[in-house]
């Protein structure tokens, strides 16, 4: 290895003072912090807030101190079902309630996968990913879909928010502390001979507590309810003793089975029109696989024009902190002029991000609208965020058409939009990604 001598030191700082514009660049950035000083005033006002299609979603949500986006997302969707039936003007669904399962779900998936790996070493890579991070709140499409198969969805008003499912982190610490000991128990018994039989029955009695550690942070969820509400008219409204699977199937009554998953990840060890799968990834033992279906981008946005059009907003996974400003709710290419301002460029790709761990999936929200321009091209598109009233306008991002074509990676569609020919390459038999994968990654 060659180190860096005093010579190039000198060096370095001759070349630095030379261009006038770094003291500049540099008393700007001390101040001010990169971004500030590097922000792109003109691109600001030019992102404006109207769109040609457009729909009304509802209030703004708050995922508070929470990595629940993927469901935030998912039931801001959904809601929009369940107003329109009811002739409401707003609505929400229980967020605690999903989360409550999901931990649950993860839990048992952990456990198993710890049970179908004991014949791996415990320093093997494999291993040390599922210890790495057992139940985080992050998720997918396909893993909420296969929480509401099973269990269904209740009016927040029924399983409201609690300090842990607003603040997850300790409630989190001490779930992953519990199945780290199980995880070792398990492999411990395995080692003194017990049966897969005696190991799957320990599990058991693992998830009781770990379903008892769940009702004390979050609440019992309930088994059933009554909701009475007013609509826009002031109607009122009773829907006595239902189930949360009989209300989803009454009011949102959507078929899960028919939205399918695109992504677009450019990579040469994913080639187009072939559907993925990622190993370990899930929530629900039982429930459908996670499964995408790679395409253009292009693809992508067709897809959700078509759904957008139809008047159904679209879940999306996206990498949201990169060029945007966050508190402004403005994704851009062009709102940051990080390049003039260090002097240099930044030119991998999307592929080139992907391969080399400067981008993935981090977040998940919803595509509520788009603006078509006079050539039918879309130049930018209305984004409904988890965060809170007080980040971009009235809790709302615009999105450039640009940034989406580069840090967008999922939509979730019915696959009535999509193409015959695209359908059929959706039932291809997925080719099995590792756990490491970033199309493995989780929206938080």
């Amino acid at each position: 290895m060659k180190e860096i001598t005093y010579e190039q030191l000198e060096q370095f700082e001759n070349a630095f003072k030379q261009n006038k514009n770094n003291k500049i660049a540099m008393n700007a950035s001390i101040k001010n912090g990169i971004l500030k000083s590097a922000e792109n005033r003109k691109d600001f006002i030019n992102m404006g807030h109207n769109y040609s299609i457009n729909i009304e979603t509802g209030d703004i949500t708050n995922q508070m101190k929470s990595g629940r986006c993927w469901m935030f997302a998912a039931l801001n969707v959904m809601r929009v079902e369940i107003m329109k039936k009811l002739n409401l003007e707003s609505f929400e669904l229980s967020q605690a309630y999903p989360l409550f399962w999901d931990k649950l779900e993860k839990s048992n998936l952990f456990l198993e996968n710890i049970i179908e790996s004991l014949s791996l070493p415990l320093e093997s890579r494999e291993v040390g990913f599922l210890l790495k991070d057992p139940l985080g709140d992050g998720g997918q499409w396909d893993m909420f879909s296969g929480i509401v198969e099973k269990y269904g969805v209740v009016p927040k008003q029924f399983m409201p928010e609690s300090f842990s499912s607003s603040n997850t982190r300790q409630m989190t610490k001490y779930l992953t502390l519990k199945l780290r000991e199980f995880a070792c128990v398990l492999r411990t018994a395995n080692e003194e001979g017990k049966s897969e039989a005696e190991l799957r029955s320990m599990k058991d009695d693992m998830l009781s507590i770990i379903y008892r550690m769940l009702c004390i942070s979050l609440g019992e969820p309930p088994k059933s309810f009554t909701l009475e509400i007013r609509d826009k008219d002031k109607k009122f409204i009773r829907l006595s003793e239902l189930s949360p699977k009989e209300f989803f199937k009454e009011y949102v009554s959507i078929n899960l089975n028919d939205y399918v998953s695109l992504i677009n990840a450019p990579t040469t060890d994913k080639p187009y029109f072939n559907t993925y799968t990622v190993q370990y990834l899930g929530s629900v033992v039982g429930g459908a696989p996670v499964k995408y279906l790679n395409l253009p981008i292009e693809n992508l946005k067709r897809a959700a024009i078509a759904q957008m059009e139809a008047g159904e907003s679209v879940w999306f996974g996206c990498d949201v902190g990169q060029s945007s400003l966050m508190d402004d709710g403005v994704m851009s290419m062009d709102i940051f002029d990080v390049d003039e301002l260090f002097d240099t460029q930044f030119p991998l790709d999307k592929a080139q991000r992907l391969d080399y761990s400067e981008s993935l999936m981090t977040h998940a929200m919803v595509l509520c609208g788009v603006n078509i321009d006079d050539d039918g091209k879309p130049n930018r598109w209305r984004v409904q965020n988890s965060w809170g009233k007080d980040r971009g306008v009235d809790g709302f991002y615009v999105m450039s058409d640009e940034w989406f074509n580069e840090y967008t990676y999922q939509v979730v569609v019915n696959k009535k939009y999509l193409t015959n020919e695209e359908r059929k390459m959706f039932e291809k038999e997925p080719i099995v990604l590792k756990p490491w994968d970033p199309m493995g990654s989780l929206a938080i």
